[in-house]
Order: C-alpha cells, then structure tokens, then sequence
C-alpha cells in the first residue's frame, strides 16, 4: 500500500497529521505493508529564505491584527500538537522559505533517508525553532542523519532536484491538493488535513479490504479539518 503525503515543513499541521498517520499505521498492524513517500508543497513560495519576523508578527500581518492576538490564535494548534507528544514553540519559531529543504529532502530521499530528513526538518522548525532557511541549518541537519555534508552543500549550491519539487507541486494540484497535509493512499482515496487518528484508521483497513476496487479519489473524513492553505491556516 502507497501513501503520499503532500506538507510542507512550516505547516504545523502537516506534523500533527504526520503523527497521526503513524499512530494509525501502527494501530492497524499494517507497517509492514505500506510505503509512506513524502511530496512537496510550498505554502508561501514568496517567502523569504530567512525572517526576523516573529510567527505572531507574520501572522499578525496576515490577519490583519496584534501580536498578541495572533498569539491567542497558535493556542488550539499548540494544544492539538500535545496530543500527539509534539511540543510546538511558536514563541521562538519565525517564518522560512523552504524551496531550498524540500529540494534537500529530495536528495536525501536519493540517498534512501526520506523519512529521517522529514522527520528532522518538522522536529527541527516546531520544536527547536531552527531556521531550516538557512543552509548552514539545513546542512548541519543532514548531517546529523547520518548523509555526507560535502554533497548537500553541492545540492544546495546548485540547482539540483528544483524539478522534482515542481513536478511535486504540480502533481499534487493535479490531484485536487489545495491545503496540506494530503494524503494519497493508492491513488484510490484522498485524507485532506490532519484528521483523527481514526479517519486514517478506516482509510487504511477500506484500502486493505478493497485492494483494486477504484481507481478514483474518494475524499474521507471531515472537510478542512487542520489545515493549512496557501493564504491561511485554519487555527
């Protein structure tokens, strides 16, 4: 079984889905047979590589009103992020550009680590609040999984693997994706947003027992539940 999952690393709720989707995979005793690829997506292609922004002055912006405010409204996602064991520190966190990481990400998927880099690029934004617009950042990250600095930094120097995080974007707009996370399992059924653990569990044991019955997306769960889309998250 193929899941893709389209998020983006400064998305929280591609994180908080992320968790869920993993606790359902276990739940479900189906690890063994599913293949989880991560696909790129780029909430704010605009934005600037590095921010002296603060999250609540980029979301003040956006919405039109306090930092303070803007910090009542990270309360709920914080809240959500805890269930699932994720301690999010949006006091410290700012905004990135993260074409560079996904380009990375990709690289690192070559070198057959996609799901560590994932894993550390989330970890390392949500809960170190680590500038992963930086290269330095990004490299001293893809260091730590274990891959060879020297070539990231060519990676990261050159244009290297731009096409394959277009070609994901694209995809992924071609499969009805207009908030992440989504996720695709056998190009059969489409989760939009991070849904309970259980709205995963279903999906999982309907693809399992309907192996081959459909070839179209069927949405499942609730509509625009955690989600982020390009101009705003539902917080």
């Amino acid at each position: 079984m193929k899941i893709e999952v389209w998020s983006d690393y400064v998305c929280p709720f591609c994180y908080i889905g992320k968790r869920r989707l993993e606790e359902a995979i276990q739940s479900t005793g189906l690890a063994k047979n599913i293949d989880v690829q991560f696909k790129a997506y780029e909430l704010d292609p605009n934005s600037p590589a590095i921010s002296e922004k603060s999250t609540y002055e980029m979301l003040a912006e956006k919405y039109k009103t306090t930092p303070e405010a803007a910090k009542q409204m990270t309360t709920s996602v914080k809240q959500q992020a805890q269930t699932v064991g994720l301690e999010y520190d949006f006091d410290r966190i700012k905004p990135a550009n993260t074409f560079d990481a996904h380009r990375l990400a990709k690289w690192a998927e070559a070198q057959g680590k996609p799901a560590e880099t994932s894993e550390r690029l989330l970890k390392a934004y949500f809960i170190e609040a680590q500038e992963i617009g930086r290269h330095e950042v990004l490299l001293n990250l893809i260091e730590e999984i274990g891959l060879d600095r020297t070539q990231a930094a060519e990676v990261l120097s050159s244009t290297a693997f731009e096409a394959e995080v277009k070609q994901d974007i694209e995809e992924g707009m071609s499969l009805g994706v207009q908030g992440v996370p989504f996720f695709v399992i056998n190009r059969k059924y489409a989760i939009s947003g991070a849904q309970p653990a259980e709205a995963f569990e279903e999906a999982l044991r309907k693809v399992a027992e309907e192996e081959g019955i459909s070839s179209k997306l069927q949405t499942l769960g609730q509509k625009d539940v955690g989600i982020c889309k390009d101009d705003s998250c539902e917080i």
